[in-house]
């Protein structure tokens, strides 16, 4: 068989991102966005590739599509860590072996031709997007803004000499049930004990204020977390484009002490089953499907809470979580999500355990010396 390997140009981003969506059309659970969006995601108006670089390679046999991978540089990345470490994304392959070292080997080569010192991945294209190989759960779809793949990837990655890095967690947890009785006390504890705190809506009239304050608690909540990387202010403003497509006052939550936010917590709708029915692309074909599919979302995602430094230890967390199942549940929700958080964090990890949550979704990420 002919088989060869081609860097992908500019012009040909179309084709790289709208490999995955023909390679895994009969897949019953992969899924991902629309393709414009994969599209602007690796187009150099993207603000990521202020501070980025990025190689796009394809792999072919008798002239079809078999993989592709990117081979990634995060200087911001760099920089904030103090390390030399490049990255590898956007990988999706066949099931061979040989298929997959072809592609990883030509992403190392790319960044080690570059002096980067190690290689991490798969991130699409940082840990601030969709990042992760998926290592169980493979006969349930993908939650909003999560990666899936087939259970041959774990294996085909480790043939091509790569190994854990750090696990992610996914927890699933049915919001109509509210937290635990036994957390009643405490909460009324927390109110008592917090002056001035109060939980409310976003205020979508003023979306572009209410972005500033994510962004402010965001940076700050997660600096210390393993990988973690400031996100710009031309990222959050990219960030705001695509929430203001979406966001209702009842996703976004904001812990407030009078006037300064102290903590928020962010939920979304699973849009997957109705990106599923649209394959990538509305059309006049497609359009009642995606319709159809938006009008019976019945599960969502908490993408992120986070807290401010001098507020933590006050049961912040807490309130924000049971507000953001209260709200769930008035959403119609019957089950939703907490991802991702990493292996390691146990706070979190306990928490989410203690109020309901069962960890059901496990993601890895890779690493490898160059």
């Amino acid at each position: 068989m002919n088989f060869e390997l081609k860097e992908i140009t500019d012009r040909q981003i179309k084709d790289f991102a709208r490999f995955p969506y023909t390679f895994f059309s009969k897949d019953p659970c992969w899924t991902d966005g629309f393709i414009k969006d994969i599209i602007h995601s690796l187009s150099p108006a993207h603000p990521f590739w202020l501070h980025g670089e990025r190689a796009l390679f394809m792999a072919f046999r008798d002239g079809s599509a078999v993989g592709r991978i990117a081979a990634i540089i995060n200087r911001a990345h760099n920089s904030f860590h103090g390390d030399n470490c490049g990255f590898y994304g956007f990988f999706d392959c066949e099931n061979n072996a040989d298929t997959a070292k072809a592609l990883f080997e030509k992403a190392e080569d790319w960044l080690r031709k570059r002096g980067f010192d190690n290689i991490i991945g798969p991130v699409n294209p940082s840990m601030n997007e969709t990042c992760g190989t998926l290592l169980d759960a493979y006969d349930l779809p993908p939650m909003i803004m999560m990666p899936y793949n087939p259970p041959y990837y774990p294996k085909i990655t480790e043939a091509a000499g790569y190994s854990k890095e750090k696990d992610l967690f996914a927890f699933r947890i049915d919001p109509r049930k509210g937290l635990p009785e036994r957390y009643a006390k405490l909460l009324s504890r927390i109110i008592k004990n917090n002056d001035g705190l109060r939980i409310r809506k976003a205020n979508i009239k003023n979306i572009d204020g209410e972005i500033a304050k994510i962004k402010a608690i965001y940076n700050e909540a997660w600096e210390k977390n393993w990988g973690f990387v400031p996100m710009t202010s031309l990222e959050f403003d990219e960030l705001a484009k695509s929430l203001k497509q979406i966001l209702k006052p009842e996703l976004l939550y904001f812990a407030m002490y009078g006037d300064e936010p102290a903590g928020f917590v962010l939920i979304l709708p699973n849009l997957n089953p109705a990106f599923k029915a649209a394959d990538g692309k509305l059309n006049i074909f497609n359009l009642f499907s995606f319709l159809t599919a938006m009008r019976k979302i019945d599960s969502g995602r908490m993408l992120t809470l986070g807290i401010k430094k001098q507020y933590r230890n006050k049961g912040l967390e807490l309130l924000l979580i049971k507000q953001a199942m209260d709200s769930a549940t008035d959403l119609g929700w019957k089950w939703g999500e907490m991802s991702w958080t990493l292996e390691d964090n146990d706070l979190i990890n306990k928490t989410i355990l203690a109020v309901g949550g069962e960890k059901y979704k496990t993601y890895r990420l890779y690493g490898k010396k160059l």
